[in-house]
């Protein structure tokens, strides 16, 4: 049995359930669409820093956001279009505005359905008319993002996309990785590195990208959580990014359709018609053995 239920918390939460398997979504429509909690028999898949979500200044460090439409940051937040000049803070808009619940199904699957416009705000910094939707699909262990982006503007519409899935977890040295890449790239350098299947978690930080993917899916296996996260993405997706800070409980591993600063460099940028909608589509499964 699949259900929606809707709660007025500090923000309206939409409850998404799979009774049979004990798995449960927490969506919020209000604050970036943002899927907050995953659970499966009671275990919690995503981190979430519950101090720094109560505060709505700050951006949520948890849960799943949503990275468009830009991945990552700009030199000085600023990127060049057409000859002029815009700015676009890190990870672009849309974790930090409202979207609106468009459809729900209970029947199959559950599924919750988000939808983004365009507005007056958002053209200031990015001089497009589309429109976003997101369909968050639930059955089982498994949560499948299905999205599709109209560009309803006269001009081609430059974009990246991606999102910035935090993964719980309680000892990173119990960390195993299937990364489908021998190089990454750390974050403002030029100097690749190889990559063994090891990171060194004695660094404060470790933000890598993986650009030269060879394969569709990768996964992360948490010995001490028994829980082993397969991430499948689709041929819209160029770069995995991995983020982690020491002492924290979480880790990210990010599918991106481009790399940082593609909105300048046109690297993997996807470039969308007037007129057209082109989708894309990612799979997180978790098991817990």
């Amino acid at each position: 049995m699949f259900s929606i239920d809707v709660e007025q918390r500090q923000y309206e939460t939409y409850i998404l359930t799979d009774e049979k398997s004990q798995s449960q979504l927490e969506v919020l429509p209000k604050r970036g669409g943002i899927i907050t909690k995953w659970r499966i028999n009671g275990q919690e898949v995503f981190y979430l820093d519950e101090e720094r979500f109560k505060n709505p200044e700050m951006s949520i460090r948890g849960g799943n956001p949503i990275l468009f439409p830009i991945c990552g940051n700009l030199p000085d937040d600023s990127y060049t279009l057409n000859d002029q000049q815009f700015t676009l803070k890190q990870h672009g808009f849309a974790r930090n505005l409202p979207w609106s619940v468009s459809e729900e199904i209970t029947v199959d699957n559950v599924c919750l359905k988000l939808t983004l416009d365009s507005n007056e705000q958002t053209k200031k910094v990015y001089p497009f008319e589309f429109q976003v939707n997101f369909t968050y699909q639930l059955h089982g262990n498994t949560l499948t993002i299905l999205q599709e982006f109209t560009n309803k503007s006269s001009e081609a519409m430059p974009f990246s996309v991606g999102f910035h899935p935090y993964f719980l977890t309680h000892d990173k040295s119990q960390l195993e990785f299937d990364i489908p890449s021998v190089e990454f790239q750390k974050k403002d350098s030029q100097e690749i590195h190889s990559f063994n299947g090891n990171f060194d978690f004695s660094s404060d930080e470790i933000d890598v990208a993986f650009n030269k993917l060879s394969a569709k899916s990768a996964t992360v296996t948490d010995k001490g959580r028994n829980l082993k996260m397969t991430l499948e993405y689709d041929d819209n997706f160029s770069t995995l990014v991995f983020w982690t800070v020491k002492g924290k409980d979480f880790y990210c591993l990010e599918p991106w359709s481009g790399p940082r600063n593609a909105m300048n460099t046109g690297e993997h940028l996807t470039v969308l018609e007037p007129g057209a909608t082109q989708s894309a589509t990612i799979r997180l499964t978790a098991k817990f053995s």
